[in-house]
């Protein structure tokens, strides 16, 4: 049993949602947090002590995801209202808006260089998008269910998506097809992700377990059920040797997976634990629940040089053949129970800070869409300093934002007619997009219909020969 000194520790509570957090992530530097909620908002969270949080408002919906791009610089999220969001996390708010979704986007991810942005929804497809150009540039259709989640290999060549229709499917991104496929039989996955070397797949099960995967070689490697109800998401510590949990039942779980057993049950959420992120050094974790709590965590038990485990995973997902030295085999596959020794953590007797109150929330209105990233200035990315946001309100944002909208417009001398004009031609292009999409469906359903029908003939044909 691991000493007191190794166990996680609850840093500190943050509240600022209104309503049930859906999604946590770090900045590349672990020195902000973002958060999405069912109050239809985003925040990130400045972890330094007394330090403003921010609040970004524009979505008209649910906010079901988000995620910070590789170097910080934007953000993603992921809404109920059928869109995709990327946001310069600065004060003016600035937000670009995908559409393409026919129905609710469940998860939204950046690939690890950045340069794209994977979307699952429950319109049964996954959506790849061009984070620079910021359009769509193919949709994935084979699922026949709500897809629930959707995520990028590390080295971008794949993708991981799992659905309701019970199964955790892989793409190849170069040829855009479905190149294997899971299936559990006892529910469906409500998450799948990667493990850092690209190697395995761990899915978060409707059936109160988690499952990894072996993606190459087509199994299953383990199987926990340390769960009493469902577990709605999963996150590899970076080292790979861990896999943190989180479920309806209220906890997370951590996850040994060398030893192949549970290890910590960390208790703290008042309700279902919805979402789970280690920071990308794996010093600390975030949890996010129905309570509308955030908990920050310090990780404790396994410190080590990230950039120095990144060039061990950069040689992991090299094309060579199986078997790769470098790569960690779990044990074979087993049940775990929850009669087996963990450690039991519980915040409400020992938490690390107790004192600080929560950070002030400035609310910030999405204003118009930014440019290509080449248009994107270093300073546009830095937040102010306390003393510029205590003079700022949100009534003077607003007007400051109608004025520089104004003082452009009379710049580059667009009548209002033409400017009402131009409107109207990019809300023509949205509805264009969806009906592109909804074809593109339609599509895909006549191809496999067809396929299927050539495959029933040829069966046929044989049998009609041997009859004559």
């Amino acid at each position: 049993m691991a000493s007191a000194l190794e166990d996680p520790v609850l840093i500190r509570p943050f509240r600022g949602h209104g309503a049930a957090v859906t999604g946590v992530g770090f900045s590349a530097s672990a020195a902000e947090l973002a958060t999405s909620s069912l109050d239809r908002c985003l925040m990130i969270w400045k972890l330094k002590k007394q330090c403003r949080a921010y609040k970004f408002v524009g979505h008209s919906d649910a906010v079901t995801s988000v995620n910070f791009s590789p170097e910080g610089q934007l953000l993603a999220s992921a809404s109920q209202d059928r869109t995709v969001r990327l946001w310069i996390p600065c004060i003016h708010g600035e937000s670009s808006v995908l559409k393409g979704h026919t129905a609710s986007v469940r998860s939204v991810s950046f690939s690890h260089d950045g340069h794209l942005l994977v979307s699952a929804s429950n319109d049964k497809s996954v959506k790849i998008w061009s984070v620079q150009r910021r359009r769509l540039l193919f949709s994935l259709f084979q699922h026949t269910h709500w897809v629930r989640c959707a995520k990028f290999s590390p080295d971008g060549r794949l993708i991981a998506s799992c659905s309701e229709d019970k199964s955790v499917k892989i793409w190849d991104t170069v040829n855009k097809t479905c190149i294997d496929s899971f299936i559990d039989y006892e529910g469906f996955p409500n998450f799948a992700d990667f493990n850092p070397s690209g190697t395995c797949i761990a899915s978060a099960g409707s059936n109160h377990t988690v499952k990894l995967w072996d993606i190459r070689m087509n199994k299953l490697l383990q199987h926990y059920k340390v769960h009493r109800a469902e577990v709605n998401c999963v996150s590899f510590h970076p080292s790979g040797n861990y896999l943190i949990t989180a479920s309806t039942d209220g906890t997370l779980k951590i996850l040994d997976l060398l030893e192949g057993r549970l290890i910590y049950t960390l208790h703290g959420h008042k309700g279902p634990v919805l979402s789970v992120a280690f920071s990308k050094g794996g010093e600390k974790f975030a949890s996010g629940g129905a309570d509308g709590q955030v908990l920050l965590w310090k990780t404790n038990f396994d410190s080590f040089d990230y950039k120095e485990v990144l060039k061990h995973h950069f040689r992991r997902i090299q094309t060579d053949d199986p078997p790769h030295l470098l790569d960690i085999y779990p044990r074979s596959p087993h049940l775990h129970d929850e009669k087996l020794q963990s450690v039991e953590v519980n915040p409400t007797f020992d938490v690390a800070d107790t004192l600080t109150v929560d950070p002030p929330v400035v609310e910030i209105s999405s204003s118009p869409s930014f440019g290509t990233l080449d248009d994107v200035s270093n300073e546009d990315l830095q937040y102010p300093s306390a003393s510029v946001l205590a003079t700022s309100s949100k009534r003077k944002s607003e007007n400051e934002s109608e004025s520089a909208m104004h003082n452009v417009d009379k710049e580059i001398g667009l009548s209002p007619s033409l400017g009402n004009a131009l409107e109207n031609i990019v809300e023509q292009l949205d509805v264009l997009t969806l009906t592109i999409s909804i074809l593109e469906q339609r599509l895909t359903l006549t191809e496999d219909k067809l396929k299927e029908c050539l495959e029933n003939q040829q069966k046929i044909l044989p049998q009609g020969r041997q009859e004559e």
